[in-house]
C-alpha cells in the first residue's frame, strides 16, 4: 500500500503567528486547533508545527530547553493532546520540528556539561581547548555572524555553535546523547505524532578531529554578513557519520505505524539535491528531505528543472518535498515579484507550478492567500541576524508576521491584544474572510488546484519527463498507467506561444488559450493539457 506521505500536501504553521487565542499577542495551540477546519478545507493532508516546546525563545523556539514539554507561551500538554485529537478527526496527520543538532543553553544538559570538564555530561556538548594564541579551536563561521566558538570561562575552554551563541550543539559522537535524543524522539512517537520535520538535519555530527574548513570553490560571497557562505562547510556539517544516526531514527519510527520523518538540509544549490538523494535513499533513512534549492530568488525554468532531474538522478529511490516558501526565506510572491505581472498572478502561478511536481508538497502558511513579504522598521524586528546587521540584512521577521483571518477586525481576526510581529495593511488586505467570498480569490484557486492534483493519478503518482523548451517556458509531462498530463508554464511577464503536434486539450486550473495546434500562454501563465497519444511541444 502506497504510504499517505507520497502524495501529501503539508502545511506548515508557525504557531507564534497562526492564532492567538488567550490574547497575549502570541499564537498558541487552542488557537491553531480552532482553526484547523481552515486547513483541512484547503485540501492539506498534514500540517507542520515549527517548535513549540520549552524554550527562552532566543531563536524563536529552535532555543530548546526541554525536549518533552510545551512552552506556557503555547499552552500546555493537555492542549497539545487536544490538537492532535481535533486534527485527526478531520483527517490532519500532525508532525513537529525536531531541534535535535542544537540546545539552549538553558538546557539542564548544558547546565551540567559546562560546570566542569569531569562532570557526567562533560562530554554532551563539542568543547574544546583554545588554540596557543588563545583563538578558536577552527575558522568555522556561526550563521548568525562571527565565530562558531564561544569562549566559556568557567571550564576554559570554548563550545561549539552553529547558529547563536545560546544555542550550544550536541555532541552526536558520545552514544550516551545519541540515546538520550533518541527517548526524546519516542516521547512524542506515544503521545501520537505522526511524525518529525528535522531542523538542519545535516549538522548533526562535526568532524572529529576538528580540522579548519578550506575556502569556498564557488564564487566569492562580496557581504561581510555571508562569512558562512566563503568557506566550504565540509567538517562542520554533513559528515558521513550522520548516516547512522538517521538509520537509527528510522528504526526507531519503524516501531510505529504511518510514521514520516522530512529532513531540512542547510545547503544551497546542486550539494543540497545531492545530499537529499543520500538521506532517503533506500529504506532505512529517512522518508523524504528538502532543501533550500527551490526557496531561492532564482526563478527560470532550468534552476526548477536542474532541481528535479538533480533529485531523479541523484536519488532513484529517493522521495523529495519541494516548497517555495518556509519561515526562514522571503515569501516567494514577493521574492519572485521582478518576474510578476502582479501579485496574484504570481501567486497562482507558484500554485499550478508546485503542484505539478513529483513528491511531496509543502505550503507555508498565509501562501494560499498570495500572502507578501511584510515590510518592518529597526524597531519592529525580533530576528537576531537582523537586528545584529540591519540593514544589510532584514532577517526572516517578514515572513513571520501573523496570519489574517478577518479584514476588519483588531488585528485581522489574529489576536485582541499586541501582536508580537505587526500586522499591516498590505497584508490584512489578503485576510480569510474575503478571499472565502470571492471565488475567483487566490485561496479558492489554492482549494481548486490542491483538489485537481489529487484527482490525477498522473500528478500524483506520475513519472516526470521534461520538454525542451527554451526559456522563459518550463514544461514536462506526467504520466501514470493510463493517464498523460503535460505541463507548461510562462515564467514571465511576456505571452508566450507554444506549438502543439498532436490532439491535446486543456484540463484543471489554467491561464492560457488554446486554439487548435496553438496554445498561448499570457504573462505568468500555465496550462494542464491532457491527452491520449504523443504530444510534443515547440516554441
Amino acid at each position: 500500500m502506497r504510504e499517505w506521505w507520497r502524495d501529501a500536501v503539508i502545511y506548515q504553521v508557525y504557531p507564534r503567528s497562526f492564532q492567538d487565542d488567550d490574547g497575549d499577542g502570541i499564537g498558541d495551540l487552542k488557537g491553531i486547533t480552532r482553526r484547523l477546519p481552515h486547513i483541512a478545507a484547503l485540501g492539506a493532508d498534514c500540517i507542520w508545527l515549527s517548535p513549540i516546546f520549552t524554550s527562552p525563545q532566543k531563536d524563536m523556539g529552535y532555543d530548546v530547553s526541554n525536549y518533552t514539554d510545551i512552552d506556557p507561551l503555547f499552552g500546555t500538554l493537555e492542549d497539545f493532546d487536544a490538537l492532535i485529537a481535533c486534527a485527526h478527526e478531520l483527517g490532519l496527520k500532525v508532525i513537529t520540528d525536531q531541534v535535535l543538532s542544537h540546545t539552549s543553553d538553558q538546557h539542564p544538559w548544558f547546565m551540567e556539561s559546562r560546570v566542569s570538564r569531569d562532570n557526567p555530561k562533560s562530554d554532551w556538548y563539542v568543547w574544546a581547548d583554545p588554540l596557543p594564541d588563545g583563538s578558536p579551536p577552527t575558522n568555522w563561521h556561526s550563521h548568525f555572524g562571527g565565530p562558531a566558538w564561544e569562549f566559556d570561562p568557567q571550564r576554559g575552554q570554548y563550545y561549539l555553535h552553529n547558529f547563536l551563541a545560546a544555542q550550544p550543539d550536541l555532541n552526536f559522537h558520545n552514544p550516551d546523547v545519541v540515546d538520550a535524543i533518541l527517548e526524546t524522539c519516542k516521547f512524542w512517537l506515544d503521545r501520537g505524532l505522526d511524525g518529525f520535520r528535522l531542523d538542519t538535519v545535516n549538522y548533526y555530527f562535526h568532524d572529529a578531529q576538528l580540522r579548519s574548513n578550506p575556502p569556498a570553490q564557488s564564487r566569492p560571497q562580496v557581504m561581510a554578513t555571508d562569512l558562512y557562505g566563503m568557506q566550504d562547510n565540509i567538517y562542520n556539517k554533513t559528515r558521513p557519520e550522520n548516516l547512522g544516526f538517521l538509520e537509527r531514527l528510522r528504526a526507531l519510527t519503524d516501531q510505529y505505524d504511518d510514521i514520516m520523518m522530512v529532513g531540512e538540509v542547510g545547503e544551497m544549490g546542486r550539494k543540497s539535491i545531492q545530499i537529499m538523494g543520500d538521506y532517503t535513499a533506500g529504506s532505512s533513512r529517512l522518508h523524504m528531505a528538502y532543501s533550500f534549492a527551490m526557496l531561492s530568488p532564482d526563478f527560470t525554468a532550468d534552476h526548477f528543472r536542474s532541481c528535479i532531474e538533480g533529485f531523479q538522478q541523484g536519488a532513484p529511490d529517493g522521495h523529495p518535498k519541494w516548497s517555495f516558501s518556509n519561515h526562514d526565506v522571503p515569501r516567494h510572491v514577493t521574492r519572485w515579484d521582478e518576474h510578476a505581472v502582479s501579485e496574484g498572478h504570481m501567486a497562482r502561478l507558484a500554485c499550478a507550478m508546485l503542484m505539478s511536481f513529483e513528491g511531496t508538497i509543502g505550503i507555508y502558511q498565509g501562501e494560499e492567500l498570495g500572502q507578501t513579504e511584510t515590510e518592518l522598521t529597526y524597531d519592529e524586528l525580533t530576528d537576531p541576524p537582523a537586528l545584529r546587521y540591519w540593514p544589510a540584512i532584514k532577517g526572516r521577521d517578514g515572513c513571520r508576521t501573523p496570519m489574517v483571518w478577518e479584514q476588519d477586525k483588531p488585528n485581522a481576526g489574529f489576536s485582541t491584544g499586541r501582536p508580537w510581529l505587526p500586522i499591516k495593511s498590505p497584508q490584512a488586505a489578503l485576510a480569510v474572510d474575503g478571499q472565502e467570498a470571492a471565488n475567483d480569490s487566490t485561496l479558492h484557486f489554492y482549494k481548486s488546484a490542491i483538489a485537481f492534483r489529487k484527482s490525477q493519478p498522473a500528478l500524483t503518482t506520475g513519472d516526470t519527463s521534461f520538454i525542451n523548451l527554451p526559456e522563459p517556458l518550463l514544461a514536462f509531462q506526467r504520466q501514470s498507467e493510463g493517464q498523460q498530463i503535460t505541463c507548461a508554464f510562462n515564467l514571465s511577464k511576456d505571452p508566450q506561444v507554444i506549438t502543439l503536434s498532436g490532439e491535446a486539450a486543456l484540463t484543471g486550473p489554467r491561464h492560457a488559450n488554446l486554439d487548435g495546434p496553438t496554445l498561448t500562454l499570457p504573462g505568468n501563465g500555465f496550462a494542464y493539457l491532457t491527452h491520449d497519444g504523443a504530444l510534443a511541444l515547440s516554441a
